[in-house]
């Protein structure tokens, strides 16, 4: 038993620094398209590496492999080799230039250009979840996750001193409450043509209203 829990781990991290080392070579093969995007237009390489990582397994995907998508992007393809309902790209440089061109014409992104420069990695990340490019809620800590781990910042050309600006705290949403509804009680009535009136019980009417009986005045008050 011993023996066999031994070797599980062993294959275990044998995959871990197997999925590290093919990360590493993604990174460095694909960080000066990413750099080279991110003097054009602004957004961080460490964003752009982060999520092609993300979205491609780090180029494993089959995605990846045979339509040379790395963004997880939806549509049309002409491959032979694979069917699936994401787009193809004739290179990998063509996905990556079509990552900046779908930020930029789309009404959820294109503002994180003029709000965001190219070193504030972790509001540009929050910014693109919340415009809603993946349906996931753990997608934007994902992303952070692999940005941190292989230090992708490092990619960004932050200057000496550079100090990161706070990420913005999501808006507190007012919880509405509902109307507190009430009841003048008039002549004739009693608890339980009020409970069936209004869909709730007698023992609930007594209970928010403090009764100790049945009993009801014309004109007395009752929260419902």
């Amino acid at each position: 038993m011993k023996n066999f829990t031994f070797l599980v781990l062993a294959l275990l991290s044998f995959n871990l620094v197997k999925a590290q080392s093919v990360t590493q070579d993604y990174i460095i093969e694909n960080a000066p398209k990413a750099q080279e995007l991110m003097r054009l237009h602004l957004i961080p390489a460490s964003v752009i590496l982060a999520i092609a990582i993300h979205e491609s397994g780090a180029g494993t995907s089959k995605v990846a492999r045979y339509l040379n998508n790395h963004f997880g992007f939806k549509g049309k393809n002409s491959s032979t080799e694979i069917r699936s309902s994401y787009r193809d790209f004739p290179t990998v440089d063509s996905s990556y230039n079509h990552f900046i061109v779908f930020l930029k014409s789309r009404e959820h992104f294109n503002g994180l250009f003029d709000k965001y420069d190219q070193y504030d990695f972790k509001n540009w990340v929050k910014g693109i979840q919340k415009g809603g490019y993946a349906g996931s809620r753990k997608w934007g800590a994902q992303v952070m996750a692999i940005i941190n781990k292989y230090q992708l910042w490092s990619y960004d050309e932050r200057p000496d001193g550079y100090e990161e600006p706070l990420v913005e705290p999501e808006p507190v949403k007012a919880v509405k409450r509902a109307p507190l509804k009430t009841y003048i009680v008039k002549s004739g009535d009693n608890l339980s043509m009020i409970a069936k009136k209004f869909k709730t019980s007698v023992k609930s009417i007594m209970t928010k209203n403090n009764l100790k009986s049945n009993a009801l005045k014309p004109g007395q008050k009752l929260k419902l």
